[in-house]
């Protein structure tokens, strides 16, 4: 048994703290509200997030973030994107030990174009942290509480570090493999929320099985070029953060940046989608990102630029699907890792 921390008590991060409670271990799980900390203790339910799953009655949780931060000797990041600065940032004001920090967001920040690990190491400083790891792969919350089979990569430079978080989590449900490319890791984990976003556009416009293998396929070569341009390696794209996650997330009912491009295509304005949906939609803020990166790294990532015209460029959805239908000609292959 080890202590463990997780901050987040979203639908992902519950979820791994069931995995980790399960397994034995002293999970403390950080909720922003009291009153969800005060049910996941009380009814080990979180039913905003998970409803009708039952917690495990070892996991606890709390709305005191310096007492979740103290706790573990492994803390978890499990927030939206966009507050990874700010909880990194409130980590780094603490009088805490040193601690191996593993993260399982999924997103890029626009305008600094940061990486999750890049950002933690800027907001937290090394007499605070060990080593970074990312862990991701095709894995829906819903699904993992249930013991359906899910595999997922830990990714960290520090092999070391990837390998014990492998050990916190492996078990006869959730298995773990390793990786030491973060930077492919981290950019298939945030692009394919882009494209996924493309296929419910797709599919709330009507079209079928075809387009859908397209985007995906497609999506899969822009993902590519872009990492191998910063660095990762391709064969990273062809495993479970690259093409498992993005077949998951672009086709599954739990996806909520498929619902969210769903109803794009149905009609609903951006601000419609965002205030309905009621969480946070990574594949919004990263189109943005990815937009930005094609430009800085001189990359054709036609899907997403597509996307982008739509999410803040006003252009129709099924406008935006024509322009790419008649683009110029290209040859698949030599396309795939080249910059045109």
């Amino acid at each position: 048994m080890e202590k463990v921390s997780v901050i987040g008590a979203g639908s992902w991060g519950t979820a791994i703290a069931f995995v980790l409670a399960e397994n034995g271990h002293d999970c403390l799980l950080w909720a922003r509200r009291t009153e969800q900390s005060a049910e996941i203790n009380n009814k080990h339910t979180n039913d905003s997030y998970l409803p009708s799953i039952s917690l495990p009655d070892n996991l606890k949780a709390t709305s005191d973030l310096e007492a979740v931060a103290r706790h573990g000797d492994t803390v978890i990041i499990a927030v939206p994107t966009k507050a990874i600065r700010e909880v990194c940032a409130e980590l780094n004001r603490m009088e805490l030990g040193l601690k191996l920090v593993v993260h399982v967001s999924k997103g890029i920040e626009p305008d600094s174009l940061k990486r999750i690990s890049e950002m933690i190491t800027e907001e937290l400083s090394p007499s605070k942290m060990k080593a970074v790891v990312a862990l991701s792969g095709p894995s829906h919350a819903e699904e993992v509480v249930l013991h359906h089979p899910t595999t997922v990569t830990a990714a960290s430079t520090n092999i070391e570090a990837a390998e014990k978080v492998q050990d916190l989590f492996m078990n006869n449900y959730f298995r773990v493999y390793t990786n030491p490319d973060i930077v492919g890791v981290e950019i298939g984990a945030a692009l394919k929320n882009v494209i996924a976003l493309a296929a419910g556009v797709s599919d709330g416009l009507g079209y079928g099985d075809n387009a859908k293998a397209a985007l995906i396929t497609r999506g899969l070569a822009e993902i590519s070029r872009l990492g191998v341009k910063m660095g990762a390696s391709p064969l990273t794209f062809s495993g479970l953060t690259g093409l498992g996650d993005l077949i998951v997330t672009c086709t599954s009912v739990h996806s909520r940046n498929w619902k969210a491009g769903n109803l794009l295509g149905k009609g609903h304005s951006l601000e419609e989608v965002v205030s309905g949906m009621g969480m946070v939609i990574e594949g919004v803020r990263t189109a943005k990102a990815a937009h930005q990166l094609a430009a800085r790294h001189d990359v054709s990532m036609p899907l997403t630029e597509a996307l982008y015209s739509v999410l803040f460029e006003d252009v129709p959805p099924k406008q935006a699907v024509d322009q790419l239908m008649n683009r110029m000609k290209r040859q698949e292959i030599e396309d795939l890792f080249g910059t045109k």
